[in-house]
């Protein structure tokens, strides 16, 4: 529920601070005093409207999921937005996204203002139907549940199957593609490193005469070596240091002499075509290590063509023997389904006939075999189809199914709010929305704006809101409540007789 709500600088509004309670609220007031405004900034506060107001607040009990929005929760979480060159929002002074904010509200508040045919959903229907059993046999949740654990099984391995059907009609090209890529590579049997190595040959072998002319030219350096030795040994000077360097120059030149004789069996043509087929690779597949495995996934792709025709025949065996658990379920489920839709038709049409709506049809065809089972709610109302309801039958007809829904909640349902729903509805009609949302108001907490003398009695908090220099709003109290009652009936200059009419209507109303 909403249990705070604060306003600051909005249209008429100067300020607003009000604390509500469970149950159904009332919103009155005169014409253009501001009701629409209230509402509209209730909305902007948990992110479901877009005002420009200054500072916009509610405390709600919402439980936030901390791990999908990276939030934490409080005792009451705050959701705020405040507007300066911008808005921002927070929730939990934690600064957070408007569709985040929406995201979490949409979760536990609906506006009941458009025409939102989400609740005459077969889906939505059905969903009322099975909690109505459930409400009475605990087992079949469990029945159910099982079937959805088992559809979705069913359809991961339904959904594979149709890969591996879809592959087998491609099967001979992507085979002879695999071994094509493999071929590719296998022409070439890159080696890692083998670039570098190749590099190195060729930049040798550029250089091979001028490197073998130093060397040469160098050599000559050893026909004095026994001359440094005998004028070191003659100056006493320990010889060890020449000795050392001279064997490493004997191995650098041996090696490099090595190296001239291996590159005179070497083609340069070869390398430098080596050379190009390894930088075709590179090119293609970015380096010999991503070639080499690009080649490894081809040959399980190779692999997995092999074995998919024993994957799909274990696939249809497995597929077949849920298949058949499933239609059994679906079936204990339809059956059951089928035992209380009389009952649950005949309850819906006890609120259309308190809303003075015509009765309405329910009907379960059957459908494809699907997560809750093989069973389609139609649901229709006597002679007007649905899409063709005014709003004001539109709104009866949600109310009634809200109210069935309510006959099986084991938890509260969140918020309900309403713009004006007994507009130009008889005294009657308007009597029998009220009842209803006060059946309502023991699992919803019901935010509504009323011009009729019936739905503002049965208010279980009731604000005013009224207009002098600036719309203000105030919680009445049980007198100034049967004034304002009174107001509704008769206008401003209220009579005696409305005056009794309207206590009359309060006292009925606190006997419920």
């Amino acid at each position: 529920m909403i249990e705070r709500f604060y306003l600051k600088e909005f249209l008429t509004f100067k300020e607003a601070d009000l604390e509500f309670h469970p149950g159904l609220v009332v919103f009155t007031g005169p014409s253009g005093s501001g009701k629409s405004i209230l509402m509209r900034s209730i909305l902007a506060s948990v992110g479901l409207d877009s005002v420009e107001a200054q500072i916009c607040e509610s405390s709600v009990t919402w439980m936030i999921d901390e791990e999908r929005y990276g939030l934490q929760n409080e005792s009451l979480n705050t959701f705020r937005h405040v507007k300066k060159e911008k808005t921002r929002y927070f929730i939990n002074n934690q600064s957070t996204s408007k569709s985040s904010m929406e995201s979490i509200s949409s979760t536990y508040l609906r506006h009941l203002s458009l025409k939102d045919y989400s609740d005459f959903d077969p889906s939505a229907i059905l969903k009322i139907i099975d909690e109505r059993i459930s409400a009475r046999s605990p087992q079949y949740a469990g029945i159910l549940e099982n079937h959805r654990v088992k559809f979705a099984e069913f359809k991961i391995l339904s959904d594979q199957l149709r890969s591996i059907e879809e592959k087998e009609k491609h099967l001979s090209e992507l085979k002879e593609f695999a071994l094509y890529e493999i071929g590719k590579i296998d022409a070439i049997k890159p080696t890692v490193g083998e670039d570098e190595e190749l590099n190195l040959i060729k930049k040798q072998l550029s250089k091979k005469e001028k490197i073998e002319t130093v060397i040469a030219q160098a050599q000559g350096i050893f026909s004095f070596e026994s001359h440094v030795s005998s004028a070191l040994g003659m100056l006493e000077v320990d010889s060890a240091f020449f000795d050392d360097a001279m064997n490493e120059l004997h191995s650098i030149i041996e090696s490099s002499l090595e190296r001239m004789e291996e590159l005179e069996e070497v083609s340069v043509e070869s390398v430098l075509d080596r050379i190009e087929q390894i930088s075709e690779l590179k090119r293609r597949y970015g380096s010999v290590e991503e070639a080499l495995e690009y080649r490894k996934q081809k040959a399980l792709e190779l692999e997995s063509y092999e074995t998919m025709e024993h994957s799909k025949s274990d696939l249809i065996k497995q597929i077949s023997a849920i298949k058949a658990i499933l239609e059994t379920s679906a079936k204990e489920l339809s059956l059951k389904r089928h035992a209380i839709l009389g009952e649950t038709l005949e309850k819906l049409n006890g609120y259309l006939g308190m809303l003075y709506l015509r009765e309405a049809t329910l009907n379960l065809e059957p459908c494809e075999l699907n997560a809750s089972g093989e069973d389609k709610a139609v649901l229709g109302l006597a002679g007007t189809k649905l899409d063709k309801l005014s709003s004001g039958e539109f709104n009866r007809l949600r109310l009634a199914l809200l109210a069935l829904g309510v006959e099986s909640m084991n938890g509260g349902g969140g918020v309900l709010m309403l713009d004006e729903i007994d507009a130009n509805l008889s005294g009657e009609e308007s009597m029998s929305v009220a009842k209803v949302l006060r059946h309502l108001s023991s699992r919803y907490q019901i935010f509504v704006i009323s011009h009729q003398p019936q739905l503002t009695s049965m208010g279980q908090q009731h604000f005013l809101i009224y207009k002098d220099d600036e719309s203000r709003v105030r919680e009445l109290d049980d007198a100034e409540r049967i004034d304002e009652i009174a107001r509704i009936i008769s206008g401003d200059s209220v009579s005696e007789e409305a005056r009794g009419f309207a206590r009359d209507l309060f006292e009925r109303a606190r006997g419920l």
